[in-house]
């Protein structure tokens, strides 16, 4: 399990603790007039995947240069990304409401699923045993795309989906597992939202004493 907060060299804040809830989490403020998109490009997109650590260095670099030569794919690319990506929030923002799971956004997981699954391989481990690994396939620019299919369903599917929640900071939005012992968390980050939370309180809290009758 990843650390509640922690911020890539690149940019990206991981708070999610599940790589399925980090991807959700490039796209922020949705409830708003702007929201904010982290993906702008494939090549954010492929920032994303090393900077989470689905894809190693070279695996990033040999992507850029494949989607240099082979740009509408690429777009392309990016386009079902961002689409599973919606999919995967409106899923599990469901269900830190206990609201049921949208059946197209499930759809939309489910094809990407079986893509991933296609090509995922079981592969001797360099300490030993086995793992999960990935069928090297040179032309495919979604590789990354394949990894947070496998982690929503796995989150999906595991003890931890009850502790799926949103964020309780406005207009925030991102998703996060909330490992705390009592299961208190509300925040994405006590560093950002939850702090601005806390000073929005004591402004309001201060504006209230100043216009209470004396």
């Amino acid at each position: 399990m990843q650390p509640a907060s922690q911020a890539s060299s690149t940019g990206f804040k991981r708070v999610g603790g599940a790589v399925c809830l980090d991807f959700a989490n490039t796209r922020a403020n949705r409830d708003t007039e702007a929201p904010k998109e982290y993906l702008h490009s494939y090549a954010d997109l492929v920032a994303w995947a090393g900077a989470v650590g689905v894809l190693s260095a070279s695996a990033c670099q040999a992507l850029l240069a494949a989607a240099r030569a082979r740009p509408s794919e690429a777009d392309e690319t990016l386009a079902a990304a961002r689409k599973l990506r919606e999919a995967i929030y409106g899923i599990f923002s469901r269900i830190a409401t206990g609201e049921p799971a949208p059946t197209p956004d499930l759809e939309t997981l489910n094809a990407a699923l079986a893509r991933a699954m296609s090509r995922a391989r079981v592969a001797p481990q360099p300490g030993g045993g086995f793992g999960w690994a990935w069928a090297a396939e040179p032309d495919a620019l979604d590789p990354m795309l394949w990894a947070v299919a496998r982690s929503a369903a796995e989150l999906l599917t595991s003890p931890l989906l009850d502790r799926v929640r949103e964020c309780a900071g406005h207009p925030c939005g991102w998703l996060f597992l909330d490992m705390s012992r009592n299961r208190s968390r509300r925040w994405c980050d006590m560093r950002d939202c939850g702090n601005r939370a806390k000073a929005r309180r004591h402004y309001q809290r201060v504006r209230a004493a100043r216009a209470a009758p004396r």
